[in-house]
């Protein structure tokens, strides 16, 4: 194949069509318009990578080896926070889900009404409701809990939801045939079929959940926010570099366990 035929669009006379351009312009007039209300200025953008390399090169000291202990026992209880508040969100937000898929909940009103509860449970990010449980139940890694809980109860309901919105109805309607009732449809026919975006839903949501809990030490919610914020404002970053390191590692584990997990339970479906 020519270089000539491989820049060739699929159109009569092998140019992009004239919708796409015009949508494309459109889009970057539009950006570019819109830059300055956002303060977006290229020039000092380009200019700022200096001093973004300068702060990158200030990471690579000597680990503070004697903060281990430290660092060891505040990650376990991000992590302790994380799985917490996401097994709590799994409980509440799988009926929540059922409830807001438009073809498994039971009237459209009911559909309407979760579909709003899941809104309104995320609108605001993990940090304000953390600010609200703090000033309600005090501080430690309670009110952390219940912050990622909540919040993730407005997400994974939603992505439930439409994990069971796209499910073969073939099989739906086989179940209902053989005499399935309400319940049995969604639980032997809809929730099997969805399964492994569940698992990629849930992982996702632990990786999501973990980052999130890095920070909410910041309001006095627990976990290792509180030192990594405190780190990088005294300039620690012998502490700073044990920190990060850390959270990334944890954060590839979680991604290595999801995709082992749900490539076991796809082939293992196929099979």
């Amino acid at each position: 194949m020519t270089p000539a035929l491989i820049w060739r669009w699929p159109t009569p006379n092998g140019l992009p069509p004239l919708p796409l351009v015009g949508g494309v312009l459109a889009l970057l007039a539009g950006l570019w318009l819109t830059a300055p209300i956002v303060e977006v200025d290229f020039v000092r953008l380009i200019g700022s990578f200096g001093r973004m390399l300068a702060f990158a090169g200030q990471m690579f000291v000597t680990p503070d080896w004697e903060y281990v202990p430290q660092l060891l026992a505040k990650m376990l209880e991000t992590i302790e926070m994380t799985v917490l508040s996401t097994a709590i969100a799994i409980v509440v937000s799988l009926p929540l889900g059922i409830l807001a898929a438009s073809n498994a909940t039971p009237h459209p009103v009911v559909y309407r009404l979760t579909r709003d509860l899941l809104s309104l449970m995320r609108a605001l990010p993990e940090l304000v409701w953390a600010l609200v449980f703090v000033s309600a139940v005090g501080l430690g890694p309670l009110p952390g809990v219940m912050a990622l809980a909540f919040v993730t109860v407005g997400f994974m309901g939603k992505f439930f939801a439409e994990s069971i919105e796209v499910v073969d109805h073939k099989a739906v309607e086989g179940v209902r045939a053989h005499g399935a009732g309400w319940l049995q449809v969604r639980l032997f026919a809809m929730l099997p079929q969805a399964l492994p975006d569940f698992v990629g839903t849930v992982m996702y949501i632990l990786d999501h959940n973990l980052r999130a809990a890095a920070i909410l030490g910041l309001v006095g919610a627990g976990g290792i926010g509180y030192d990594l914020v405190m780190s990088m404002r005294l300039f620690q970053y012998d502490r700073l570099l044990l920190i990060a390191l850390a959270i990334y590692v944890v954060v590839t584990v979680l991604d290595r366990a999801s995709d082992r997990l749900r490539s076991r339970i796809i082939h293992g479906r196929r099979a």
